[in-house]
């Protein structure tokens, strides 16, 4: 039986596009804000394909998952490393922003493979109604991601220029002022995602070290 090329599945390839797009995008960000928007909306829209694909052709893999989870993270970085140069002012709070998506989304995905390999009775944040619908209903989490997006791309714009102007207001502005409660409560959900991560790592060390403690 031939071996399969999990490389060449179709939903890493759209992933592959998605990173040539964000490179793009990066590159133009600090002068070419038209080329570096479409090329930052496009890979952040298939985000959304790849996945459909992936349950289409059942080519879901771990590293398909990996690179879509990494693609994300660094796409919102560089966006945000380019904001704190456009508003010095508020470098703090986009640091702090960096800060909470890498650290909570980091500890959230290594514990959740550490409780892959125990027994032990975790917190899950599923159990709770409203965190339920975050992970289950996906136009919930569609909108709640391409909210926080959205946020960002309209403040990065709006150095360069208004855009449209809509019943007296600047259509990058008014996305500004709609999409950033979205945007807070998805930084308070990825807080809640590190909380309980370090919880639940609190329960791996004990675990662990009450079975050193029998073993001595």
């Amino acid at each position: 039986m031939e071996t399969e090329n999990i490389f060449l599945f179709v939903p890493n390839i759209i992933g592959y596009g998605r990173v040539l797009l964000a490179l793009i995008s990066f590159y133009y960000m600090p002068t070419h804000y038209a080329v570096a928007a479409w090329c930052y909306i496009i890979s952040a829209l298939l985000d959304a394909f790849d996945g459909h694909a992936a349950r289409y052709f059942k080519q879901g893999t771990k590293f398909g998952a990996m690179l879509d989870q990494l693609t994300d993270r660094a796409g919102t970085m560089c966006l945000l490393v380019t904001l704190a140069q456009f508003y010095p002012a508020y470098t703090f709070w986009f640091q702090i922003s960096m800060t909470i998506d890498i650290v909570c989304h980091w500890i959230y995905l290594h514990t959740t493979v550490l409780q892959g390999k125990t027994s032990h009775k975790f917190i899950d944040m599923s159990e709770n109604a409203i965190m339920n619908v975050y992970y289950t209903n996906r136009t919930v989490l569609f909108c709640m991601c391409a909210g926080n997006e959205a946020f960002y791309a309209a403040l990065y714009l709006l150095n360069f220029t208004e855009g449209p102007v809509l019943f007296g207001i600047s259509l990058f502005k008014a996305v500004t002022y709609i999409s950033a409660p979205i945007a807070f409560i998805k930084a308070l959900i990825s807080l809640l995602h590190g909380y309980v991560a370090c919880i639940n790592l609190s329960i791996i060390d004990t675990k662990e070290r009450e079975a050193i403690q029998k073993a001595k």
